[in-house]
């Protein structure tokens, strides 16, 4: 945790008295697909892939809520699903599968993953989340744990998290559903409880009884296999798990059955810990309208700018990236980048540098502006500044396309230089 002072009655080893959230963002790859076509939403969606005229193989990556009224799964062979939901495109009469017999309320649309593009939007989700809680550990594209020990307290912890799900459903677009709990078990179990759009909040005196009366399958850790051999040892819930002598358990699941144990009884003492030095840093922004006047958008980058040199500093990180994101409707992403001939702390060159980026876009709609620093470095070396900077590597201007390649700072990572003015697609390696 940060060195900052801790809530008042708050002790530093107190694990009880830990506050960690788990957010969850609902049907994740589905929610992207909606932001980039609007007119999905309350659709049946599935992403996967092998659903194309032709194609047999290939399985759900993701099924919105209301596909898996069908019966629609993640994992599911993509044949099953199109039995249980046939394509909404096999309605146009041109089409290869074109089936007559058709009802349009019965029918769903697929689209193919697309990676890059869910990457940068949870980038901005992560940016989000970063700047909520001092502690982040991202586990996936769309789920997280933070510790906001220091950020909160019990008595108000159902609004920080509320103010956490807003944040992320304004700024971003996609929902997502929290779970807090003293421990990061007991949260993911929380963030889980009350899909879609879910808010759960576990004090610590009320661990125990939340726990118990769950089904063995819904602990944290526990698939189908576990949970079969956890009904035919007699345990039906948690509370039963809990209430057993612990000895069996391990005698069945080797340690694991410890940690079952322990996880039933609410006793998880892991921390949230991130999973390494980030990579970059970055802050968006949107505006309520697309806005065309070149004046706003500019404010916009100064403000982003400045906001994210800042954390760079309060971070102890040089960077050697610099780059900016513009959004323009429907839903294109754009993104921009120069990398320098060294690491640097200069809060004034990211400024120039995202403005000369933005250049391009000065004058089309744009819905949301990014500003990102990248290819860091947390050596604990004094500032380094580029005085005179004029903008160039050895090999001359450094500015990449929005190709999802990550950038290094070398000249090798820079070879594509040509001024593709095309809407690109971001990944996780342009805006995390």
């Amino acid at each position: 945790m940060a060195d900052e002072p801790r809530l008042p009655g708050v002790e530093e080893d107190d694990d009880e008295e830990r506050i960690v959230c788990h957010v969850d963002a609902d049907c994740f790859y589905a929610a992207c697909e909606r932001l980039r076509e609007p007119e999905l939403r309350g659709e049946p969606v599935v992403v996967g892939m092998g659903y194309e005229p032709g194609e047999i193989v290939g399985a759900v990556a993701t099924a919105s809520y209301e596909a898996r009224e069908f019966g629609v799964e993640s994992a599911q062979a993509i044949s099953t699903a199109l039995e249980r939901l046939p394509r909404r495109a096999a309605l146009d009469p041109d089409a290869e599968d074109h089936d007559p017999e058709l009802d349009r309320e019965e029918t769903g649309h697929y689209r193919p993953v697309d990676m890059d593009y869910y990457e940068s939007i949870a980038a901005e989700v992560q940016d989000i989340l970063h700047d909520c809680a001092d502690v982040v550990r991202e586990v996936s594209i769309d789920e997280a744990y933070l510790d906001v020990t220091e950020r909160t307290a019990w008595e108000v912890a159902d609004g920080f998290a509320r103010h956490v799900k807003d944040r992320i459903r304004r700024e971003v677009g996609v929902v997502v559903s929290v779970g807090v709990a003293p421990t990061m078990s007991a949260a993911k179990i929380a963030s889980d409880f009350d899909k879609p759009d879910g808010l759960t909040v576990v004090e610590p005196g009320d661990l125990r009884a939340f726990l118990a009366p769950l089904e063995v399958d819904l602990l944290h850790g526990v698939g189908p296999v576990t949970a079969r051999e956890l009904r035919e040892m007699g345990l039906e819930t948690a509370g039963d798990v809990a209430a057993a002598d612990p000895d069996p358990l391990v005698d069945r699941f080797g340690e694991r059955g410890r940690e079952l144990y322990d996880r039933a009884r609410g006793e998880d003492d892991r921390r949230v810990e991130p999973k390494g030095d980030p990579k970059s840093f970055s802050r968006e922004s949107a505006f309520a309208e697309p806005v065309t006047d070149p004046g706003p958008k500019y404010d916009l980058i100064e403000t982003l700018a400045a906001a994210v040199a800042d954390r760079a500093q309060r971070e102890g990180a040089l960077y050697r990236t610099i780059g900016v994101k513009a959004v323009t409707p429907p839903y294109d992403v754009n993104t921009r980048e120069r990398s320098l001939p060294g690491p640097v702390d200069e809060p004034a060159l990211v400024d120039r540098i995202a403005r000369d980026l933005f250049a391009e876009f000065e004058d089309e709609p744009v819905r949301k502006l990014g500003v990102r620093v990248a290819n860091l470095e947390f050596s604990g070396a004094d500032q380094a500044s580029l005085d005179g900077w004029d903008g160039t590597t050895a090999d001359g201007p450094a500015e990449g396309d929005a190709d999802g390649s990550k950038a290094s700072g070398s000249a090798a990572d820079d070879r594509d230089r040509s001024p593709d003015r095309s809407a690109g697609q971001s990944s996780l390696t342009d805006f995390s």
